[in-house]
């Protein structure tokens, strides 16, 4: 019998690979979302781009397993989402995204410092390379040093109590603590004023290459597109967007 040709697996180039996918918010009326195709490769800056209501923040929940298809494949760092169960999928976005939300999401009750620090106690392989060459107190400590926060400031005050432009920081701390390799964004800088906006985006980046990550942006201003190494139009990812019935 001729010998058996071992099969050479290699890693897949994307950090993202969406195709096919099928979508839709429960309820008669529910939003509903199909995606054509998206890829985006290991350590690329995407920004997609499109206005409120047309589906960017539902086509980040799919990426980052919050929702998972009615159909389709969705593949992060060579790992199917929809064959994952709920548990795994929570348990694969904490180690390895970082997510800085619309609304910041911080939580009413805790310090800045505490605040960043969260993430990590739900992802152990997260928590070993926070603490890998500090520990991971000092390591966010860092972190918000970089972002411009002062840490005598993050340690003593509540993080919902900060201005609008510390708190993004104090996101952006968050979701890069642990160097996760894909970092999603929905929408950061909209609060801001333009040279505010420039000033974020400029330490964002900074700490996102230091880190070798992969980001992905939404956000309805152009203005942005010269920012990013690739900028696409949701449209021309989504075959169709289903808005809720009035």
């Amino acid at each position: 019998m001729p010998k058996r040709q071992a099969k050479v697996v290699q890693a897949s180039a994307h950090a993202i690979c969406a195709d096919a996918v099928e979508f839709r918010w429960p309820g008669k009326h529910g939003f509903g979302l199909s995606v054509r195709h998206l890829a985006i490769e290991r350590g690329e800056h995407v920004l997609l781009l499109g206005p409120s209501g047309s589906g960017k923040s539902t086509l980040l929940s799919l990426i980052c397993g919050i929702v998972s298809p009615a159909r389709g494949s969705i593949e992060v760092l060579g790992r199917s989402l929809p064959d994952m169960g709920s548990h795994a999928r929570d348990r694969f976005r904490a180690e390895h995204f970082g997510i800085i939300f619309q609304m910041f999401n911080l939580l009413p009750y805790a310090s800045a410092l505490d605040t960043v620090l969260l993430p990590l106690s739900f992802a152990p392989d997260r928590q070993a390379r926070a603490s890998k060459e500090r520990p991971a107190r000092d390591e966010a400590e860092r972190v918000l040093s970089a972002l411009g926060i002062d840490v005598p400031l993050a340690t003593r005050e509540i993080a919902a109590n900060l201005s609008v432009g510390q708190q993004q920081r104090v996101a952006a701390a968050r979701a890069l603590i642990g160097g996760p390799e894909i970092i999603v964004a929905d929408e950061p800088t909209s609060a801001l004023d333009s040279e505010s906006q420039r000033r974020f985006l400029d330490l964002l980046f900074r700490q996102v290459e230091d880190a070798g990550a992969t980001l992905l942006m939404v956000s309805h201003d152009e203005r942005l597109s010269a920012r990013f190494g690739r900028a696409a139009h949701l449209q021309d990812v989504v075959a169709m967007a289903r808005e809720r019935s009035a």
